[in-house]
Order: C-alpha cells, then sequence, then structure tokens
C-alpha cells in the first residue's frame, strides 16, 4: 500500500488546494476533490430561489460540465440498474418526480425518486444541514422538474407528450430546429445528468454551490456522523471507519476503472482463500477518499495520457516536477524559459548545458531537503479494472540528476516544435518519449505501440538504462529512408534518431558541430553524402521540392556505401555543371572528406547510425550560413 500512503501523504500537504478550481491550457476545469466528493459530467443546470422556487435552467457547454457533487460509497460505486442515489445533483430519473408522467421507464420494483427525496430530506433536516441544500429540497419535493424544464424549452417532447428519445431529420422536419440538449449529449434525454445551483437577489458573483466551501463541509459532517464501523486501515496503522467501496472516475469522469474492488460476491473470485474482501487488506474510508482525490487532481493536472494509459510523475511536497517523458522545451516552458529564442546554432551545447543545469539547481533549491519524486503509470486491462503498470518512489536528489544527465546526453539539434504562432522554432536538447516512440514506428503506429514504447523509455531516463536496441534499429532504418515519409516527418525522425544515437554512442562524444578530426569511416561517409546533397539542393530553383539523388538512394546507401556512391556521383554531374565555378568549393570538399577514408574501409561493409551523425552534422555546416560559405566558395575560386 505504499502509492496509497504516498497519495494519502500529498493530499495532505496540499490541503489548502481543496476545492480550488483551476483551468487547464484546454480550458478544462480541475480541483483537489473533498473527501466524500466525486465529479460527474452534467447537461443541465437548474437554478432556485431562496423559497425552492423555480428561477431558471440552461443547457451546460461541454467546456464547463465537469461539476464537484456529494456522494455516498453506495452511490459512487453504483453501476448497471442499480438504484443508489447521489444526495444532491443526479440524473433525471432520481430527481424528477414527474419522470414517468413524460414517459420515462422505470423498473416496478424500484423507486428512484423516492430513495432520492429520501435521503436529501435527512441532510437538510440534520444537524449539518445548510440553507442552499434546504432550498433545492424544497423544489424537489414539488416533483415538477421535467414539466419545469419543457416549459423553458430544454427539454422536447413529442406529439404524445413524453421525451423524445433521439433527435432525427424527421424530428428537424416536424418540430423546427434542433435543441441545445441535443447538441451536448450523446445519450437519450432521459439520461440526463442535473446539477443544481441557487440564486439570492442582489447577491454578485454568487458562488456555484459545487464550488461553494461550505456545502462541501456540509455533506462530510453529514455523512462521516453516519459511518460507524472501525477496522485497522493498512495503510495508517490506525482504526478508523473503513470502506469496501473505493473510487472510480480516476483518469476522466465517467472511468469506470478501480485500483481497488472486491465487489464480486458470488462465483470463484476468491476461490476459496478469503471469506470477505476485507480478509485480503482493509482501507479506512478517509484515506481511500484522500488518496484517490490525490491521484485525479494530479492526473488532472499534470498527467499525460495515451490512449488510456496514464504517465504521472509528482513531488511529495511540491507536485510540480520535471516529467521523464518531455522534451527540452516543455521542460523550459515549465520554468518560464523560451529555450528556443535563446538556442545560438554555433553554441548549442555549451548554452544548454549552463541552462539546464541551472534550471536543475533551481528545482533542487525550491524542493525541500528531504522531498521524494514518486513516477506511476495507470492502465486498464478491461473497463472496470486499473493496474499500476509502473511505480517508483525516488529521492529528489537522484531523480533530478537523472533528469539532467537525460536531457544533456540524449540531446541533438532540432526544428519539428512550433511556438505560439505556429512558426517553427530551433531547440537543442532530449526529445520527448512520445517523439521518440513516433521516430522508432511511425505516426501511424497504434496507441498500444506508442505507450508501450513510451514505457520501456521510461526506465532509461529515470534509471540510466540503454535505450532498447530495437528501438534504436528501427528509428535508425527511417531516418535511412526519407522517401517513405514526408519531407517534415522525416527531418523530425532523423534530428531524434541523431540523439538517440548520441545517447547511445555517449562515450565517444559526439555533437552536432561538424567535427573535422573524426576518421571515423561511418562518420566520412555520412559527410560525402550530406554534401551531395547540398551540392544538388544548390543547383535546384528554390520551388522544386523534390527529394535529392543523395536522400533518394541514402537506404541503399547505408546498406552498400561503395557501390551507392558511385551511383551518387554519376547522377551528380549535371548539377556540378550547372553550378559552375561554385562547384570548386564543394569538389574539393567531397577530395578532401574522400581521402581522409582509408582504401580497405571504401567498400560495402553497411554503415552504423554513426553515419547519420555524420550526415546530420556536415549538412547543418553547409546550411548554418550561407554568407560564410558563400565567402569560403569565392575565396577558392581566386585560389584558382
Amino acid at each position: 500500500m505504499g502509492w496509497m500512503y504516498d497519495l494519502f501523504q500529498t493530499y495532505e500537504e496540499n490541503i489548502d488546494q481543496v476545492g480550488k478550481v483551476v483551468r487547464t491550457r484546454s480550458n478544462r476545469e480541475y480541483t483537489l476533490l473533498p473527501i466524500a466528493h466525486t465529479t460527474q459530467n452534467a447537461q443541465i443546470e437548474i437554478t432556485v430561489d431562496e423559497q425552492g422556487n423555480f428561477y431558471q435552467a440552461k443547457v451546460i457547454d461541454k467546456d464547463d460540465a465537469t461539476t464537484v457533487i456529494p456522494c455516498t460509497e453506495g452511490s459512487f460505486g453504483r453501476a448497471g440498474s442499480a438504484v443508489r442515489p447521489h444526495p444532491l445533483h443526479d440524473k433525471l430519473v432520481y430527481v424528477a418526480g414527474d419522470f414517468e408522467k413524460y414517459g420515462g421507464k422505470i423498473k416496478k420494483e424500484d423507486s428512484p425518486y423516492d430513495d432520492y427525496l429520501e435521503k436529501l430530506h435527512e441532510w437538510s433536516e440534520s444537524a449539518f444541514s445548510n440553507d442552499r441544500v434546504k432550498a433545492i429540497y424544497q423544489y424537489v419535493q414539488k416533483g415538477t422538474i421535467v414539466e419545469d424544464l419543457v416549459a423553458v424549452s430544454i427539454l422536447t417532447l413529442d406529439k404524445n407528450n413524453k421525451l423524445i428519445s433521439k433527435w432525427s431529420k424527421e424530428a428537424t422536419e416536424e418540430y423546427g430546429d434542433k435543441p441545445e440538449l441535443f447538441k451536448v449529449i450523446n445519450d437519450t434525454q432521459d439520461k440526463v445528468f442535473i446539477r443544481f445551483n441557487t440564486h439570492k437577489p442582489g447577491e454578485i458573483n454568487n458562488i456555484k454551490i459545487w464550488q461553494d466551501g461550505k456545502v462541501y463541509d456540509s455533506f462530510i459532517g453529514f455523512y462521516k456522523d453516519k459511518l460507524q464501523e472501525n477496522d485497522l486501515c493498512y495503510v495508517t496503522g490506525e482504526r478508523k471507519p473503513r470502506t469496501v467501496m473505493h473510487s472510480s472516475g480516476l483518469r476522466r469522469a465517467g472511468d469506470k476503472a478501480k485500483l481497488i474492488s472486491s465487489n464480486d460476491t458470488t462465483g470463484f473470485t476468491y476461490r476459496g482463500r478469503f471469506a470477505k474482501g476485507n480478509d485480503v487488506t482493509c482501507v479506512s474510508y478517509d484515506v481511500s477518499q484522500k488518496a484517490h482525490n490525490a491521484l485525479k487532481w494530479l492526473i488532472l493536472k499534470q498527467g499525460k495520457t495515451v490512449d488510456g494509459r496514464v504517465f504521472l510523475v509528482w513531488g511529495s511536497q511540491k507536485t510540480s516536477i520535471p516529467s521523464p517523458q518531455d522534451d527540452a522545451v516543455s521542460f523550459f516552458n515549465e520554468l518560464g524559459i523560451s529555450l528556443a529564442k535563446k538556442t545560438n546554432e554555433s553554441n548549442t551545447h555549451e548554452m544548454f548545458a549552463e541552462e539546464i543545469n541551472r534550471a536543475i539547481d533551481g528545482y533542487k533549491n525550491d524542493l525541500p531537503y528531504k522531498s521524494e519524486v514518486t513516477i506511476m503509470i495507470l492502465d486498464a486491462a478491461t473497463p472496470g479494472r486499473l493496474s499500476i503498470m509502473y511505480y517508483r518512489h525516488i529521492d529528489k536528489e537522484e531523480y533530478l540528476n537523472r533528469i539532467q544527465n537525460w536531457h544533456q546526453t540524449c540531446s541533438w539539434l532540432h526544428r519539428y516544435r512550433k511556438d505560439e504562432n505556429k512558426k517553427q522554432i530551433l531547440f537543442y536538447g532530449a526529445p520527448a518519449t512520445k517523439d521518440i516512440a513516433y521516430a522508432a514506428y511511425g505516426f501511424k503506429a497504434s496507441d498500444k505501440v506508442i505507450k508501450g514504447t513510451m514505457e520501456r523509455m521510461l526506465p532509461c531516463v529515470v534509471d540510466g538504462q540503454k535505450i532498447p536496441l530495437d528501438i534504436i534499429r528501427s528509428a535508425f532504418h527511417r531516418a535511412s529512408n526519407p522517401v517513405s515519409m514526408e519531407r517534415w516527418e522525416w527531418e523530425k525522425t532523423l534530428s531524434i534518431t541523431c540523439a538517440l544515437l548520441n545517447k547511445h554512442y555517449e562515450k565517444e562524444g559526439y555533437d552536432v558541430s561538424l567535427d573535422v578530426t573524426n576518421k571515423n569511416r561511418d562518420y566520412l561517409f555520412g559527410r560525402l553524402l550530406a554534401v551531395a546533397d547540398v551540392l544538388e539542393r544548390r543547383a535546384l530553383s528554390t520551388n522544386e521540392g523534390r527529394a535529392s539523388n543523395a536522400l533518394r538512394y541514402m537506404n541503399a546507401f547505408a546498406r552498400h556505401p561503395a557501390r551507392t556512391w558511385q551511383v551518387i556521383q554519376a547522377n551528380l554531374q549535371p548539377y556540378q555543371a550547372k553550378l559552375g565555378n561554385q562547384v570548386i568549393y564543394y569538389n574539393r570538399l567531397i577530395d578532401e572528406i574522400a581521402s581522409n577514408i582509408n582504401i580497405d574501409d571504401f567498400s560495402n561493409k553497411s554503415l552504423s547510425g554513426i553515419y547519420l551523425l555524420g550526415f546530420y552534422s556536415q549538412r547543418h555546416e553547409l546550411y548554418r550560413s550561407k554568407k560564410e560559405n558563400q565567402d569560403k566558395i569565392t575565396q577558392t575560386k581566386e585560389e584558382e
């Protein structure tokens, strides 16, 4: 139960954040939930006045649908046709006394409205009552919710005075334009979720009831007073009221997968080993609520989700922490540093090393001395079962040192990111693990492959393990085949592959800057290919976007370099002639590089990934400063 204790402690250390609503960059709201509360997506909001009279109603926009609602153990874990009403906000079938009158279907033995009204009445008349809750109870007991919503054109009836199930073309022809409600629901009208609010005349900026701390405390006090049975909590070691119903909805609203469950009481679930779920483990209600609510909060706040798999990292006392999944731009953006604007092409490595050291030192100073970092990966094998696929608890100093090492050693110069103005930016650093997965397997790879690769890369960042060779090989082969993808995708794949190779050949100390003293055969062959590519591109008109011969033969060149180089050289002749005197500089460069290759090494032995590093560095050097290279060409002509 280490993971649950860590989450429980995180909740306790961030207790001041409970109930505070924050919006994400994508305009979604999230909050650290109070205990005995959960979230639901509501479609209709009904406002009542202080006397419990209908005031107004509206259809809720999807961006504002997430609602904090009080819940009991039974209502939180309800599934299928079980009748377990939430205490305040709930579906139409629970809150509407006239549900059946307008065509709603209920089983004969069920009474959802009566059960809901009974529990709301008990709360509103308890010692923990709240005036806003009383006003809502006074309205709901009138049993006119469907009638009121029809009167203000929120719900729509057919000719038989029954709720229309789904909107169709025939309904448009018969009743007119599509109602607003049908634009936000994916189900039938009778399954919409209703949330309530109250209106007080003359009150400006009235706090919404689902954000009102007084209402939170009212229900928490009322519900905890009803919890009686104490047991030993396996997490804290204290005797407290226990629970057998644990939270779902961890990854998103409506998510039914649970981390802890024992809801089957028949069949062979326990295989004769245990009589009941509590024989396996026992968790107190308080701890379970706080731990699960902390997990929900962290996932919405800083988790990354790929096809249902959640990648999460947080600090025990300061939750925001560098993620091992992020690239250098995201890492520095969190600190308010624009790495792209600071990148100096002539001195990228030194600048980046200085910036990453400064940033990591800032994190170390901000975090408490004994702070720890937790890393967790969650995924669901079935719709109802959530599993922890990876869990790591590590000292913050050690974690930050490993993040620092990863960003410094698996780094290269990239051009695939864009700024807030959608303009391409240049940045130096480590790529994100998700981008590594795309580089290795392509953008058409399944989500299962992408999230699996991201998971495999995590120990490389956090534990300093070597990058799996199959990932490097796959990225290498894709980067060596530029004609199989669009230009932008290949450029991205190339730079990310170079970052992986730079990490793989870490001891050799490769860098983006061209190393003219490097006599490695593969590095020199890569330089030759780069010169051929740039030479041909210089000869082509600016609006001609086809691939050069060097890129077209790149795959074959990697497998049979000597033989393929003869083909590339033969195809270069028309472009050399077209360049005129300017070609002298490139010809001399080709001769200089080729002369450094040992005669025995000029063979068809396939090239290693080092050739891509040489290719990138030489091409980068040639493109780095057109004016500087033009001066070299002019100087060469004068020498002639």
